[in-house]
């Protein structure tokens, strides 16, 4: 049976076995939800960047340019990191470029090893499910997390994809968030309202991008990571 793990943080990925595997990349709060959203609302294609001067550069080749450094847009940006800006097709067609504080280094960071690279989130979530269900690879869950900490709302994504696969493991990560989200998953704005990040958010006025990102299966969306940037295999 294939199996399921999860890194609880990127400064923890050289412990985990890449080769082979297909490594979902998930910053619920909020590079991934964004991501998603917007490759689901007609965006054509996204490239996560680390820096911040670096993803400036693509301006000068029309794309939209979109940069969030410690919740807050960054300075001369056309967007930020709000997956609420892409709703009703707003950028259909667009090429975005996109770096964050988190979640592009995390992709950044997978896709040097790993056999492929999705991007999760619960938005997606189902979608996710019936993709991986078709493949022949085992799953690594790659959280951004904050700063290189834990985070609660990227691993419970964690714990909820592996309820839904069910596939084996033997990752005590992935135990510990399956348990979690059973008794937590039907109120998760709830839950995590108290989450360290969501505060960080809530600090900023962001409590419909909280709300939104943790919906459920709102788009029937696949989005990965190709020599162009992300896509959604769905389109």
């Amino acid at each position: 049976m294939k199996t399921i793990e999860t890194c609880i943080s990127p400064d923890l990925l050289d412990l985990h076995e890449l080769a082979n595997k297909t490594v979902i990349v998930v910053d619920i709060f909020r590079a991934s939800s964004t991501m998603v959203t917007a490759l689901s609302n007609g965006v054509n294609s996204i490239v996560p960047v680390k820096d911040l001067d670096q993803c400036k550069s693509y301006k000068k080749s029309g794309w939209l340019i979109a940069g969030e450094r410690n919740g807050k847009q960054a300075d001369g940006f056309d967007l930020g990191n709000s997956p609420l800006a892409y709703l009703d097709q707003a950028f259909a067609g667009q090429n975005v470029a996109m770096t964050t504080t988190n979640g592009t280094r995390a992709i950044s960071l997978a896709r040097e090893q790993a056999s492929e690279v999705l991007i999760g989130s619960f938005l997606n979530l189902q979608a996710t499910v019936d993709y991986l269900q078709t493949s022949t690879n085992d799953v690594l869950v790659l959280c951004a997390g904050w700063k290189g900490k834990f985070n609660l709302e990227d691993s419970l994504y964690a714990g909820a994809l592996s309820l839904l696969l069910g596939w084996d493991h033997d990752c005590d990560a992935t135990l510990g968030m399956e348990a979690l989200y059973q008794q937590v998953g039907g109120d998760l704005q709830g839950f995590l309202q108290k989450a360290s990040h969501a505060k960080r958010l809530q600090n900023h006025d962001l409590d419909k991008d909280i709300d939104f990102c943790l919906e459920l299966n709102q788009f029937n969306s696949v989005v990965y990571l190709s020599e162009e940037g992300l896509k959604n295999k769905n389109n």
